[in-house]
């Protein structure tokens, strides 16, 4: 329990320090962590034709309603565009923008880039390449214990 507790402290830690270090990272050109993670999942190939609120959601692991207001700011700022999603009305599709586009490849991803050779400046691949792997692990186990709650949530609303 004692090592469980410290790992998971450890996790939090690094997940503030990331959001704080990296929007530092990025700031200059007026990103957050959460905007960076945005417009990386839609700078992804599979995601060229844009991305619906639902699935940028699940890809990012986020609400619906955290990604709303982040959506909104990002489009006020002209880094995404939202259309209707075809069938559904009341589905909307993100894409980016010519200058979200620009903000991405042109300024933020050099950074990034820069920020990642600072961060893992001292681990070697195989570092890397398992720390990666235990992470996702962790991932997995939490989405099915998400998805085992979200069951457990859904059957008492139902009874």
């Amino acid at each position: 329990m004692e090592l469980a507790n410290r790992l998971f402290f450890r996790l939090y830690q690094c997940a503030n320090m990331l959001h704080k270090t990296g929007s530092r990272a990025v700031e200059a050109e007026g990103l957050t962590t959460q905007q960076w993670a945005v417009l990386g999942a839609l700078s992804r190939e599979k995601a060229q034709g844009g991305m619906s609120m639902g699935d940028l959601a699940r890809y990012l692991m986020v609400s619906r309603q955290n990604l709303s207001g982040l959506i909104s700011r990002m489009q006020r700022d002209g880094h995404i565009a939202i259309a209707p999603g075809g069938k559904d009305k009341r589905s909307r599709v993100v894409t980016m923008t010519q200058s979200g586009q620009h903000v991405w490849k042109d300024l933020a991803v050099p950074k990034i880039r820069a920020y990642y050779e600072q961060v893992l400046a001292d681990f070697s691949i195989n570092d890397v390449t398992h720390t990666l792997h235990y992470l996702l692990k962790m991932l997995e186990n939490m989405q099915r214990l998400d998805g085992e709650w979200r069951g457990e949530e859904e059957e008492a609303a139902e009874a």
